[in-house]
């Protein structure tokens, strides 16, 4: 049936984009790319960052009195599960580990080509997404984006450092898409629940991480100590629920066009807060992989949009 977005489903849209664009900014801060004996190792971040989320909706699913699923109901749990570990706690190491060599602005570009992902795991799982000839040349023009994105001096230089940081981006951007896919499937977990639970697997999921982080050496200045708290509380504990909220109100595709936004919003971050700048060719990929996304995710005139 056609849905109508309402004014509460665009507002959350925009505070969701807004958090999520910040999670890079906050993640330049707590590594200290430019001096990193003075922040954290991603192997510390991580742990610290899903653990305090989940600790927050632990205590925000306890307020509201959300009913958890019984044990009995293995299927809600393995959702849960999987949304921790796949969905959150795998692209949140590769996109922080990444991020000690790449701009926070160049990271969030790659996370762009989220919904190009999404539309193909979505018509895989579900029966109403169907990869039609029209999503078929918007998938060809956005992922030639990400090529370009690339670059020729990427090829050049086949397995340096900066191209290994940069696949580490895009392959967190295919987890990012599954985690939408995921989650659809957990629409019938009350949202804190469900917020609180895979959070709480993810963070049991990395607290291992710790074990190669050598607590007391570490010298954090005042701005990776911000930087890992603001990732705690915004783009992971707040985020998390104002995502569940959304993508049980409206769909996968529709919360997977913040694609759209988070990039720019993070341009403009890195800018005013780090002066990052990027290349001609960011620039030109980011116009394909936008033009793609929008072909691929454009509903024909008179065609309901279904979720």
């Amino acid at each position: 049936m056609q849905q109508n977005r309402t004014s509460i489903d665009w507002a959350l849209f925009a505070a969701l984009t807004v958090l999520w664009a910040s999670a890079y900014a906050f993640t330049r801060l707590a590594v200290s790319q430019d001096d990193p004996s003075m922040g954290f190792p991603p192997q510390f971040i991580i742990p610290m960052r899903i653990t305090a989320g989940a600790l927050v909706l632990l205590v925000v699913a306890a307020i509201t009195r959300q009913s958890w699923p019984p044990l009995s109901d293995w299927k809600s749990w393995l959702i849960m599960a999987a949304m921790g570990t796949f969905g959150t706690a795998t692209p949140f190491l590769l996109i922080t580990t990444a991020q000690k060599t790449v701009d926070s602005s160049l990271a969030a570009l790659y996370v762009s080509a989220a919904p190009l992902f999404t539309s193909i795991l979505a018509h895989i799982a579900f029966h109403d997404d169907y990869i039609d000839r029209r999503k078929a040349l918007g998938l060809i023009i956005g992922f030639l984006g990400v090529a370009v994105l690339f670059g020729p001096e990427a090829i050049a230089s086949f397995g340096s450092a900066s191209v290994i940081a940069q696949a580490m981006c895009l392959i967190a951007t295919f987890f990012y898409a599954s985690s939408s896919i995921i989650a659809r499937y957990g629409r019938t977990i009350p949202p804190f629940v469900f917020s609180a639970g895979f959070l709480t697997f993810g963070s049991i999921a990395t607290w291992p991480l710790l074990l190669f982080v050598d607590v007391p050496a570490l010298t954090p200045s005042t701005s990776a100590i911000a930087g890992l708290v603001g990732l705690a509380l915004g783009p992971t504990a707040i985020a998390s629920v104002v995502y569940m909220i959304l993508i049980q109100r409206t769909s996968a595709t529709f919360v997977s066009l913040t694609g759209y936004m988070i990039p720019i919003l993070s341009a403009v971050i890195g800018f005013l807060a780090f002066r990052e700048t990027q290349s001609w060719n960011a620039f030109l990929a980011f116009a394909l992989i936008l033009g793609g996304v929008w072909l691929a995710q454009r509903q024909q005139a008179g065609v309901p949009v279904k979720s």
